[in-house]
């Protein structure tokens, strides 16, 4: 999304153990949004430190049901399961971006996108997982939009960049205050 918005950047990887802070955050109770939120930012806080005089950017999505979470799957049964529990039911895509600067939070934005997801048959589901899986694997709710994903929705209210896992258009204004982007 960013190379097609014509943003600069250098993507880094953040050296974050996202599964122990993730588990260590839901036992202690914390919200699908907040979870987005926290990642997020533990994400661009990590590397700032090491890089403070550059802003860096820190992104976590969440896919949410009733406060269930429906993290990424780990294998094509998972994704069988999540979905077959996401079908007939609205769940909440959250995607969270946080900005940090010296260390510091300079920007955060957080955004929900509410799906419905359309009732189908198991050959349906199987046929799916059949064409998309592994690469719907690294998908929180096991499905890409932006794919034959699609068919699985009877409707979708929410933005589009913030149910493909980044707030874009809030990050580009941002940047644009901030000098990064030209009008």
């Amino acid at each position: 999304m960013l190379n097609a918005a014509d943003v600069p950047f250098e993507p880094m990887g953040a050296g974050v153990d996202e599964d122990s802070a993730k588990e260590a955050l839901c036992a202690d109770g914390i919200s699908p949004r907040n979870l987005a939120d926290a990642l997020a930012e533990l994400k661009a806080t990590k590397l700032s430190q090491r890089f403070p005089e550059a802003l860096v950017l820190g992104c976590d999505q969440v896919a949410s049901l009733d406060g269930a979470i429906y993290d990424k799957a780990t294998s094509r049964e998972e994704a069988r399961d999540h979905l077959r529990a996401l079908r007939g039911e609205t769940h909440q895509q959250i995607s969270a971006a946080v900005i940090c600067e010296a260390g510091k939070p300079v920007w955060r934005h957080i955004d929900i996108a509410k799906l419905s997801m359309r009732e189908f048959s198991d050959a349906f589901l199987d046929s799916y997982l059949d064409q998309e899986w592994p690469a719907i694997g690294g998908c929180a709710g096991g499905y890409r939009l932006e794919g034959r994903g699609a068919q699985l929705f009877s409707r979708i209210d929410g933005n589009y960049f913030t149910i493909l896992g980044l707030p874009l258009l809030p990050l580009l204004e941002y940047l644009r205050v901030r000098g990064v982007m030209t009008e």
